[in-house]
């Protein structure tokens, strides 16, 4: 019995071995669900056949071989046909275009505005303002470009002092009004309302995405109108 397990458990690592190799050179940043989801099914086959002693080693190997010509076969017709690659892989979705959050998109891809807000801050970024593009790749990450006055540049080459920056905190998400947020920050509701007022902004409930900085004030975006 203990021979038929380590052949199963030396068949199975080499079959994964080669999958992996099917992946190609990406990092695992790069795999998509897709990539995952036949490599998770992958390894479940060979973790139930290895203590199966019905299962023979011979099994074990048609299996692995099969699912390994199937998952080779689809990245072949993904690689010479285009128009298969959204419905197997999925594409890149713009959230933010031209520094507009485009809600649908954001809705779409079931993102919610905090977890766009922790994906910037991963990046570096604490307002959305500064953000002129973001993509939803394939894999989940964002590529972000950023406004070019949000470019990276030193005070000393532009013989300029620099204005303080200071965290944006999320005021507003879908038309709420985020109180824990607002506690954090020593404010509260009659004070968000009276600052919205005079922006022009009497409805909270038609605010999709609204955050508020002590050096910038208001980002607010996906206003409904009447």
């Amino acid at each position: 019995m203990e021979t038929s397990i380590t052949v199963k458990i030396i068949c199975g690592l080499l079959a994964l071995l080669a999958i992996i190799r099917l992946l190609g050179k990406k990092e695992l940043s790069q795999i998509t669900p897709f990539d995952f989801v036949y490599l998770l099914i992958l390894g479940g086959l060979v973790e139930e056949s290895v203590y199966d002693d019905k299962v023979t080693v011979w099994q074990v190997l048609y299996s692995v071989t099969l699912w390994a010509v199937l998952i080779y076969s689809i990245e072949k017709i993904v690689q010479r046909f285009d128009k298969t690659r959204p419905v197997i892989k999925g594409e890149p979705t713009i959230i933010i275009n031209e520094g507009e959050l485009d809600i649908d998109a954001l809705q779409k891809n079931d993102l919610e505005s905090e977890q766009l807000r922790t994906m910037l801050r991963q990046q570096g970024i604490f307002t959305i303002s500064e953000v002129k593009y973001a993509i939803l790749e394939t894999s989940g990450q964002l590529s972000v470009l950023k406004h070019e006055q949000s470019s990276p540049v030193t005070a000393d080459m532009l013989s300029i002092n620099p204005k303080e920056t200071s965290i944006a905190h999320l005021v507003i998400d879908e038309g709420k009004v985020q109180h824990k947020v607002l506690d954090m920050i020593e404010k509260d509701e009659n004070w968000l309302r009276t600052q919205l007022g005079k922006l022009g902004y009497d409805d909270i409930s038609k605010i999709y995405y609204a955050e508020w900085s002590e050096t910038d004030g208001f980002t607010i975006h996906g206003v409904k109108n009447d």
